[in-house]
């Protein structure tokens, strides 16, 4: 009896025992993590956090203020009522807007149209430049022919020579050409623009072709069996996946157009049909008088369509890049 009594008795004392070892145990757990919440975190030093990220807010805030310096002086230049570039040094000063009343208005500088003539050089440069240059990489990254690497070559061997050493065979060329076609000779725009896509399609060829090359072929042969052809598959698949690469070239051709001197300065000759680029450096050549202020808030109004056109694009140029095109 005895015997039966102890060996019932064991599974309650078991269990007992059990339970009490899992309160203590919760309770031990509970005091560890009340104790280890409690106690305070150790702060990093400013000389810890400097080695560690500080660095990098440090050098960016330097390169951003470098950036920004040239941009304060221009729009402060423009603030100044007087066209002089007189006390300048001293940042906003003077707050006055005679400056960008005066450069347009003034009848003997068309700002205006300077402003249109841009515009339309530079949309219709960068259109150009975004669809000549997705044809020919289309063709160099999906098609075989011959002569295809010796293309590939060529355009990189074009861009080692700058195209300020062919301005005075440009110039020649615009003139023949002129005599058969008036509307493709000197002093006009039609002929700047054709000048400026010959000289813009080999980089921007080879940097679309690269990027063509990222989009896997399976997506083209996937639709050659459903019965579509190059053209079908270039504007309605190829386009929409190197979307973010005619962005960045459409850009970069749109503001090189816009900052170009030399080209511009040899075709155009007349003042109303003239870039802005042109213009305002006329304004500013006259040796006895030089109206800066005027010229700055010219430099001013003229990036508006640069910054505008950035920020619209901002979302193919920072979200597609990184993101990739293959979906």
């Amino acid at each position: 009896m005895s015997a039966t009594a102890n060996a019932g008795s064991q599974p309650g004392t078991t269990q007992g025992t059990t339970a009490g070892g899992r309160h203590a145990s919760s309770g031990t757990g509970s005091d560890g993590a009340g104790t280890g919440s409690g106690s305070p975190r150790r702060r990093r030093g400013p000389l810890a956090w400097l080695r560690e990220a500080g660095w990098r807010h440090v050098i960016g805030i330097a390169f951003s203020l470098y950036a920004l310096l040239p941009i304060a002086y221009i729009v402060s230049v423009s603030l100044k009522p007087h066209g002089t570039l007189t006390g300048s040094n001293e940042l906003f000063t003077e707050f006055s807007l005679e400056s960008y009343a005066r450069v347009l208005t003034d009848p003997a500088h068309p700002f205006g149209q300077w402003f249109l003539n841009s515009l339309l050089v530079g949309l219709c440069t960068a259109a150009g430049t975004v669809f000549l240059g997705a044809l020919a990489a289309y063709s160099f990254s999906r098609m075989r022919f011959r002569g295809r690497r010796t293309g590939l070559l060529s355009l990189i061997l074009l861009q080692m020579f700058p195209q300020l050493l062919a301005v005075v065979a440009v110039f020649l060329l615009v003139t023949k050409l002129g005599e058969i076609v008036p509307w493709l000779g000197v002093n006009s725009p039609a002929a700047l623009i054709a000048v400026y896509l010959g000289g813009a399609l080999g980089v921007n060829t080879y940097l679309m072709y690269g990027f063509f090359n990222t989009v896997p072929m399976s997506i083209d042969e996937a639709a050659k069996l459903d019965g579509a052809g190059h053209a079908r598959i270039f504007f309605t698949i190829i386009l929409r996946l190197v979307a973010p690469i005619l962005a960045v070239v459409g850009l970069l051709s749109f503001i090189a157009t816009m900052n170009d001197f030399v080209i511009s300065s040899v075709i155009l000759v007349d003042p109303q049909k003239q870039t802005l680029a042109v213009g305002l450096y006329n304004m500013v050549s006259n040796p006895n008088y030089a109206d800066w202020s005027a010229f700055a808030a010219g430099a001013v109004m003229a990036a508006l369509p640069v910054v505008i056109i950035f920020v619209a694009l901002q979302r193919y140029i920072v979200g597609g890049l990184t993101a990739g095109s293959v979906k």
